[in-house]
């Protein structure tokens, strides 16, 4: 993997997002990734409409239909494998807020990702989800 993100997405901004998008986690060990999306493009009747790198992370990201493929290591997927499931939406400062409110235990700040921004919550009934918004890069992507 490169120090330097790669993105590709049909959509770049999810300000106008009518419903929060779920994504339901598939995690998958190194180099497989391309091989695994094109798995569920054939399964699902869809292409891929996301794919990117977070390198920060030392992970790859696709997405197909409602499912996020992420690739990594062992090593560099333990952290992420507590967490539920992804919900895209339109603000991910506004849910924020209104799980705040809710008493939800916020488990990561909201951060700067490659797509936009987002955050780790744990619902009161225990179920954890990362919020994520999409923004277009400075790139424009």
């Amino acid at each position: 993997m490169t120090d330097t993100p790669t993105m590709w997405r049909r959509h770049n901004d999810s300000t106008d997002l009518p419903a929060p998008r779920p994504f339901l986690r598939v995690y998958t060990g190194p180099g497989t990734l391309d091989a695994l999306a094109a798995s569920y493009e054939r399964l699902l009747g869809t292409e891929r409409d996301m794919w990117f790198t977070y390198p920060e992370k030392n992970l790859a990201l696709a997405a197909v239909g409602a499912f996020l493929l992420i690739e990594g290591t062992e090593e560099t997927l333990a952290p992420f494998r507590a967490t539920h499931g992804t919900l895209l939406v339109d603000s991910a400062r506004a849910y924020l807020e209104r799980l705040a409110a809710e008493g939800a235990e916020i488990t990561e700040p909201l951060i700067k990702v490659p797509t936009g921004s987002g955050f780790t919550a744990r619902h009161r009934d225990g179920t954890v989800i990362e919020y994520v918004e999409h923004r277009p890069t400075e790139e424009g992507l």
